[in-house]
Parts: structure tokens; sequence; C-alpha cells
């Protein structure tokens, strides 16, 4: 018989987690990216705002999502076999 998989974890429960659980203030979070695309209010046309090594992506005036620059990443991990850059 096979065993019963996990259930799926959806974003919503994880932004509940973060809230409830952990204590994370989600509208402070919700108010400082607020604070970093009204850069963007001067152009409001604008698909992508740039603040602080990050794109904010704005679709019909609502902040979907937000990306490190390219080559700003963090928390990468080197490639494997390759520790100083070298192959």
């Amino acid at each position: 018989m096979k065993k019963p998989s996990r259930p799926q974890v959806s974003d919503h429960a994880v932004l509940r987690f973060l809230e409830r659980v952990k204590g994370v203030n989600i509208n402070a979070i919700r108010r400082r990216i607020g604070k970093a695309v009204t850069l963007g209010d001067a152009f409001p046309e604008a698909t992508g705002i740039i603040h602080g090594g990050h794109i904010y992506k704005v679709r019909n005036g609502v902040v979907t999502t937000v990306l490190p620059i390219r080559g700003n990443r963090t928390n990468r991990k080197p490639p494997k076999g390759r520790t100083n850059g070298k192959g």
C-alpha cells in the first residue's frame, strides 16, 4: 500500500505561519515595500522599480514580486565542484 503524501503548503499558510507563529509584522513589511515603490509614482506605467538592490515588479498598480538585481543575489550556493571559482 502506498504511503499517503504530505499535504502541499500554500503561500497563504506560509504567510500566516510567519505572522502568527513567528511574530513577523506583515503590515510593517507591506509598508516598507510601499515606501520602496513610491519612487515609481512619477512613472505610473512602470513595470519595475529598482530600490535598495532589488527590483519591485508591478502589474496593474500592485507589487507582485521582489527580485534581487542580477549579480547581487544573496544566499547563493557555489556551483558543485567549485570552491574558489576555478573548475
